[in-house]
């Protein structure tokens, strides 16, 4: 018996890859729950690979349970020794407390956003006739659950303002049920639509029903970690059960191909948008609504491009799309001579990334990236400028919907210090207006933002935010979260945020680099951290630690790093290549074995990101970089706080549960390796409030103590 765990530890050890530094055993480690390992070998392409924690993979196991246990047990009474989290907390919650608001949209003769008060655990979606108007409570998600763990994941109201047809999400699932609302009376019908996910609502304009993506209804026992594959597209008719929708388009012959519809303004056409995975790519069908039995028409089928539907004259379709043109630019399809021969340019690709546009006013509003910032530009629909919208300073802004005819839309804008702020803008005059405006318990004045420029490891030029107090001395000792994600073509922008408030508030730093692998600068940025590329994305991180400690920013010792969910994978792998770094890690939610990552849910759509281990080159690239194969036996690891959820559907818990116990069973130095698993959570939407507040208390109370932080005896809220 002994024999065979030493040939298997010495299997971990040759698949681990190692690094340089070493530590010896330090008085005070942790003792930590003992993990039971099994003699689980994968062979990948005549590699063999030992998985001996395979059996953590079943969350349902009784076994996992007690192991779950025991670890939040070991978490919770470590945490609980740190006195900061005690002043954390209370600056949190009046941190919390204030007011926040949705961007208003406007359908069939109603407004419509959502407001939480404060300490709310879910914001309430509210109505009215006019913007002079008392609103009216429409639904209130937090009456769903005592708890607040049902949470509001979308909704769409029928053109005529008389349905409003909302999905919920328990316990941070993704999976969603649909219901429908009369918004005259708010009382619920008896539409209910189960076992969708990922899917937008569109309604038919004469309010009949809706189309919607669903999947086939998994076992209670899987529903959490089954392969998701074969969506469909279904229409519903109200008043009507779910087993009597109409399917309308499916493809048998593909398993990962989804799909998401919408309906033209005039009602006409549905549109159907078919993706393959994650990929920033999508094929474009659609049907005319006007002629009963019309077939489903392939109209871009050759997954080259992101296209994204804007609006159409008739039979001329708009879209945004990136196909020759990495940056985006808008082009007009006529459906009766779709080829690209005939396509019509309107608006060219320029300097900038275009994310998003709409038609509103008879014009194009187009919201681009300047080195991840927002600019917006309004044209003519001949693509002729006409003048930009101004925002108030280097920040995000976000919105700009509405019809075609309408002459106003809302936009929301936010900083690193501005809370997220409603406008309304008119068109016609070019003048915005505040609409919302949130009071937080803070001065503004009192911190900085600069943006800064580095170089990565293979020469390319890389932006990064740093935030802090004013008067930020450059000696070395200022404690540093530095946050990144760098994946999917997601683009991290200046935002505000309470908790980071907190941080900054505590004597922190905040610092967020646009790692490749983001969408900040178009479709190429992107494809250099996917792949065969993905190292691109930890050498610009690793890249943002050394250039925050040569210019004296920070040190190894008061350096920590964190992520969630692909930046969990960025966490756990930047901390397994370059440990000496930082003094502590918190991976959030990530994907951590990249071997098995596609096996579960819907990790089978990242391999466009990620590649696969099915794919020879692909797994050496994977193996090389996979945090939990790249811990190396008697490592120094920094101090690390990894954080998963029960219900997390998205990226499942495994992978953090083997990460956990790799890792301690890998330590060698003193530093705690702890694992934080939340109840009744998910991968983080719809969390409610009061457990956002227990997680960042416990995010910054683990630092606190990691970077050895004087919290307790300085005033948290800032004041002198």
């Amino acid at each position: 018996m002994q024999r065979r765990l030493t040939l298997l530890a010495s299997l971990i050890i040759t698949h681990f890859a190692a690094y340089a530094q070493t530590c010896t055993p330090a008085a005070g480690a942790l003792s930590y729950p003992v993990t039971r390992t099994v003699a689980q070998q994968d062979v990948y392409h005549g590699t063999t690979v030992a998985d001996p924690y395979r059996w953590l993979e079943d969350a349902n196991s009784e076994e996992t349970h007690a192991w779950v246990q025991q670890q939040n047990q070991l978490t919770q009474s470590y945490l609980g020794q740190i006195d900061a989290r005690a002043a954390i907390r209370q600056r949190l919650t009046s941190l919390w407390n204030y007011e926040r608001f949705s961007v208003p949209f406007k359908e069939g003769g109603r407004y419509f956003y959502s407001r939480n008060d404060g300490l709310q655990n879910q914001a309430v979606l509210y109505t009215m006739k006019s913007l002079a108007d008392v609103p009216r409570m429409l639904l209130d998600p937090n009456t769903l659950a005592a708890d607040g763990t049902v949470a509001l994941a979308g909704m769409a109201v029928s053109p005529n303002g008389k349905y409003l047809a909302y999905s919920t999400a328990a316990s941070g699932s993704d999976w969603n049920e649909i219901h429908v609302r009369d918004i005259d009376s708010g009382k619920d019908t008896d539409d209910h639509i189960k076992w969708v996910k990922f899917s937008q609502t569109a309604w038919l304009h004469d309010a009949s029903g809706f189309f919607y993506s669903r999947y086939d209804e998994p076992t209670e026992a899987t529903k959490l970690a089954a392969v998701n594959y074969f969506q469909k597209l279904y229409f519903h008719k109200i008043g009507t059960p779910q087993s009597a929708d109409t399917l309308v388009y499916e493809r048998p012959d593909h398993k990962d191909w989804g799909f998401s519809a919408e309906v033209s303004e005039d009602g006409r056409y549905l549109i159907i948008h078919g993706s393959q995975g994650t990929e920033n790519k999508n094929r474009v069908f659609y049907q005319d609504l006007t002629r009963k039995g019309a077939p489903v028409v392939a109209l871009l089928e050759e997954f080259d491009a992101a296209y994204s539907f804007i609006g159409n004259d008739g039979p001329v379709f708009l879209f945004r799309t990136e196909r020759d043109a990495p940056r985006g630019r808008i082009v007009a399809i006529d459906i009766r001579k779709p080829g690209v021969a005939n396509w019509k340019q309107l608006v060219p690709e320029s300097a900038n990334t275009m994310v998003s546009a709409s038609l509103v006013n008879n014009q194009l509003v187009i919201d681009y990236l300047s080195d991840a910032h927002s600019l917006v530009k309004v044209f003519d629909l001949k693509g002729k400028p006409l003048h930009d919208i101004e925002l108030p300073g280097i920040g995000s802004a976000g919105g700009f919907g509405g019809k075609r005819g309408d002459s106003e839309t809302f936009y929301s804008y936010t900083s690193f210090t501005t809370p997220t702020t409603i406008y309304r803008h008119d068109l016609k005059t070019n003048k915005s207006s505040v609409y919302r405006q949130p009071r937080v318990d803070f001065d503004p004045s009192a911190f900085e933002v600069r943006q800064e420029f580095y170089t990565s490891r293979d020469g390319t030029r890389v932006p990064m935010f740093i935030v802090a107090k004013k008067g930020l001395k450059h000696d070395g000792s200022n404690p540093t979260y530095l946050y990144g994600y760098g994946g999917f073509n997601i683009s991290l922008t200046p935002a505000f945020s309470v908790a980071n408030l907190a941080w900054l508030e505590m004597g922190g730093v905040y610092v967020v680099p646009n790692l490749r692998g983001g969408g900040e600068y178009g479709e190429a940025w992107h494809a250099a951290g996917t792949k065969l590329q993905k190292q691109n994305v930890f050498d610009d991180f690793i890249g943002a630690a050394e250039w925050l400690i040569a210019h004296k920013i920070t040190s190894p010792a008061k350096l920590a790093i964190g992520g969630g969910s692909n930046g969990g994978l960025l966490v756990g792998a930047t901390m397994t290549q370059r440990p000496e770094l930082f003094a502590a890690a918190i991976p959030q939610v990530g994907v951590l074995d990249m071997l098995r990552f596609h096996k579960f849910t819907i990790g089978w759509a990242w391999t466009s990101d990620y590649g696969s281990s099915d794919n020879p080159e692909e797994f050496k690239a994977l193996l090389k970089y996979s945090p939990l194969h790249n811990l190396k036996q008697g490592g120094c690891y920094p101090a690390t706080m990894i954080t998963t959820a029960d219900h997390d559907d998205r990226v499942v818990p495994a992978h953090s549960f083997k990460f956990a116990a790799a890792a301690q069973a890998a330590q060698g130095g003193a530093a705690p390796i702890l694992i934080r698993i939340d109840s009744k959570a998910g991968h983080g939407a719809g969390k409610p409030t009061s457990k956002q507040i227990d997680e960042v208390t416990d995010r910054w109370g683990f630092l606190s103590r990691a970077l050895k932080m004087d919290v307790a005896s300085k005033p948290v809220a800032g004041q002198p």
